[in-house]
């Protein structure tokens, strides 16, 4: 079957969006789908150990969240810009993609100042180029080497929470809002299936047997751009960085020749396996960018087993889980999360696809 993209609506209420995490990670509710039966099961997230058995694989995003939320004031009027971090192109010349809001306001020459939190300005920017209608490219000037920049971000950005968290970022966030296991900083959104893992319950697993396999894709904010075609294949991501050690590789491969299960937590860390792929179907060491848009039909070829959490209506995410779990099942699945109040995004709660 061709589906498009008016297959993936489904009514969702607006207090099913979380706008908190769970009391505790690990406490977070879990709907367990098994694709073979149809059968739905609906847990705690910690009951993930139930599922999983020595030489079985967790592939793990181990990209870390950095504070790419700034809040600036233009020079003269001294009006109120929000300036959100893209990426950065040119470290020696402190080059920025951004996203400006209110855009209109910020045009190229333009100077923005930031501020701490005691209003000495620490920061400097010029916009040096427009790259869409509220992209532009803006080069930071501030005393020190480009490696403090991070060190500056921490004291004056604030954690990138989605714009559909109708609140401001508090202080617990730039923990919840970052994976146990974050490491490699680069992205303006956090892999949100990893959140639900705490210390303790990783520790679990690895006395349990499961093994972990680290890759990282640095999430951008094309990963919920929404997509404006009825035509799948049509649509286009915008690219993200990624990188698969061979050590991961390594890991990945072995069990699958032994027929253990390979889980992908997350949609980002599928992207990743499925863009390093080899022709034999292995995992490969890769790195580079990834465009990759799953939808279905689509022939996975590395994890039988999928944990995500649960998506938007038409989403880029909602098309792939259900390119993997079969778009009958998974919509089932949603009106049964709907109908139980399971917390939808980024601080809701999971399922896991067996």
């Amino acid at each position: 079957m061709r589906y498009k993209l008016s297959n993936f609506n489904f009514d969702l209420p607006k207090n099913r969006i979380a706008q908190f995490p769970s009391e505790q990670r690990e406490l977070s509710r879990l709907m367990v789908v098994h694709k073979d039966s149809g059968k739905i099961e609906h847990k705690v997230f910690k009951d993930i150990l139930d599922y999983f058995e020595t030489g079985d694989v967790m592939i793990m995003n181990n990209t870390k969240v950095f504070p790419a939320r700034l809040y600036g004031k233009k020079e003269k009027t001294g009006a109120m810009i929000e300036v959100f971090l893209l990426r950065e192109l040119n470290r020696e010349m402190k080059l920025w993609d951004v996203l400006v809001d209110p855009a209109r306001k910020i045009r190229v020459g333009n100077k923005l100042y930031f501020n701490d939190s005691k209003g000495n300005e620490v920061l400097v920017a010029e916009v040096v180029d427009n790259t869409t209608s509220r992209g532009r490219t803006i080069r930071f000037f501030f005393d020190g080497n480009p490696e403090d920049f991070m060190k500056i971000l921490d004291q004056l950005g604030n954690t990138p929470l989605p714009k559909y968290i109708a609140r401001a970022a508090n202080e617990s966030d730039k923990d919840r809002y970052q994976t146990v296991y974050a490491k490699s900083i680069g992205a303006v959104a956090a892999p949100t299936a990893g959140l639900h893992f705490s210390r303790e319950l990783l520790k679990r697993l690895e006395i349990k047997g499961v093994n972990f396999a680290e890759l990282t894709l640095h999430i951008g904010l094309g990963t919920f751009r929404s997509i404006d075609v009825e035509d799948l294949s049509k649509h286009k991501m915008e690219a993200e960085y990624f990188k698969i050690p061979q050590e991961a590789a390594d890991t990945v491969n072995k069990a699958k020749m032994e027929g253990h299960r390979i889980c992908a937590v997350g949609t980002t860390s599928m992207r990743s396996i499925e863009s390093a792929v080899s022709a034999e179907g292995m995992l490969k060491a890769a790195e580079g960018w990834t465009n990759k848009f799953i939808f279905p039909p689509y022939p996975f070829n590395v994890a039988n087993c999928m944990l995500t959490n649960f998506h938007l209506p038409k989403s880029s995410l909602v098309i792939m889980v259900s390119a993997f779990g079969g778009h009958e099942l998974i919509m089932e699945a949603y009106q049964e999360a709907i109908k139980n109040e399971y917390n939808f995004y980024s601080y809701g709660d999971a399922m896991l696809i067996i």
